[in-house]
């Protein structure tokens, strides 16, 4: 036990709650590892700029995750060491852009040799991540299916996100409507997944397309990708909106990050 330590995420919270009830920490002990930011302080680290959230991995389970688009290198590199000093094990950054990477990575080799070796960036989902991956500990595995190469930066992107919080994932990748056979070849994979992500542009019918095969939630995530009358997306996503499959539900334009929030969380009920 690190008496202080904060946030703690949710099966490290589950995992001191046990050792209360089997009497080996007292409660006095859990209070002093849950106490400093729940009882006494605010509950984030202020830095003037940003308000880093410590407490959300006990509220939510998903400790912060930061969305790099429209921050600098110097704020993204603020935000994560404050929350890597509070405890946090692993750290999310979307939406960020090769330059911005590079810039961030140097600032991080300044700031400690903790902070820039636990760091990488995933170009493709265009994601900085700092820490490791824990151990898959849902109900099954998350299947990420996406239409064409073109959508790749959202399958990543929710693939990525999805495996971070926990989550077993697999991919399906290059699967659209165009060549339903090879959808078809992954029949497999769909019936057996826990949770489907399903991204595609265009006329976004591959959502329901996988909504009429599979046992389990399909989560319909549209792309940007399409020609003029795709309306960046937004003809995938009214398509997705109105999918006559049951058990579809749909993300915004782009939101891979979002699409395996929610998976994740599909995989993780009751656990």
């Amino acid at each position: 036990m690190q008496p202080g330590r904060y946030p703690l995420e949710r099966e490290e919270l589950r995992s001191l709650l046990d050792a209360v009830a089997a009497g080996t920490v007292t409660s006095d002990e859990a209070c002093a590892r849950l106490g400093g930011a729940s009882l006494e302080g605010p509950g984030f680290a202020d830095l003037g700029y940003a308000k880093p959230d410590v407490q959300r991995g006990v509220r939510q389970g998903v400790s912060e995750v930061i969305y790099g688009a429209g921050k600098t290198a110097a704020q993204i590199a603020g935000i994560m060491r404050a929350l890597v000093e509070s405890g946090q094990e692993r750290v999310l950054v979307t939406r960020l852009d090769p330059a911005k990477s590079d810039e961030l990575h140097r600032l991080l080799l300044c700031q400690s040799l903790q902070m820039v070796t636990g760091y990488r960036y995933h170009e493709v989902a265009r994601m900085g991540v700092w820490g490791n991956p824990p151990k898959p500990s849902g109900h099954g595995y998350v299947l990420v299916a996406c239409a064409g190469t073109s959508d790749l930066y959202c399958a990543e992107e929710a693939a990525l996100t999805a495996r971070m919080l926990g989550s077993e994932v697999r991919r399906a990748y290059d699967v659209g409507v165009a060549g339903i056979h090879r959808l078809l070849a992954q029949a497999e994979l769909i019936q057996n997944a826990s949770v489907i992500v399903a991204v595609a542009g265009m006329e976004g019918a591959l959502a329901s397309v996988i909504g009429g095969l599979a046992a389990c939630p399909v989560i319909a995530c549209p792309t940007s990708v399409g020609y003029g009358a795709s309306l960046g997306g937004v003809s995938a996503l009214l398509s997705m909106l109105n999918s006559c499959a049951s058990g579809v539900s749909v993300v915004n334009i782009d939101n891979g990050f979002g699409a395996g929030y929610q998976a994740s969380l599909i995989n993780h009920v009751g656990r």
